[in-house]
């Protein structure tokens, strides 16, 4: 079920995942709450997906996620391909350091941008 907000903004209900979007300046920021894993990756991605166009810049806020399995990691990777296939930039922030680890050790890491905290996800999209 979809809520639209204020500031074309929507929050997605899946099981145990929330997903709250909005739009920034040119920056779409994706903010992801709960557990990303095979329950509620499929209904995940296809939102996430659906807000990827055409030079997109995406800021995935991951601060409020407390584990992701290999099925998130597969969105991650989904994610970055659609990004790359339409010619947009995507920037992650907030990573636990759980979430860090399972990034690190499958290399995912080295598909992306990482900071710490939002600000400086937006200042980074932003700017380029």
């Amino acid at each position: 079920m979809i809520y639209n907000q204020l500031l074309k903004s929507a929050t997605l209900f899946v099981d145990i995942m929330d997903i709250h979007s909005e739009e920034n300046g040119k920056v779409t920021v994706i903010e992801l709450f709960g557990e990303l894993d095979s329950i509620t990756a499929p209904q995940a991605q296809d939102h996430i997906l659906s807000l990827v166009k055409q030079d997109s810049r995406i800021l995935l806020d991951m601060s409020q996620v407390s584990y992701m399995s290999s099925a998130g990691l597969r969105i991650l990777l989904v994610l970055y391909r659609e990004i790359q296939n339409k010619v947009g930039k995507i920037v992650v922030c907030g990573l636990n350091d759980e979430v860090r680890d399972v990034m690190a050790i499958t290399g995912f890491l080295d598909f992306f941008h990482t900071v710490d905290n939002r600000e400086d996800g937006l200042k980074q999209l932003m700017a380029s």
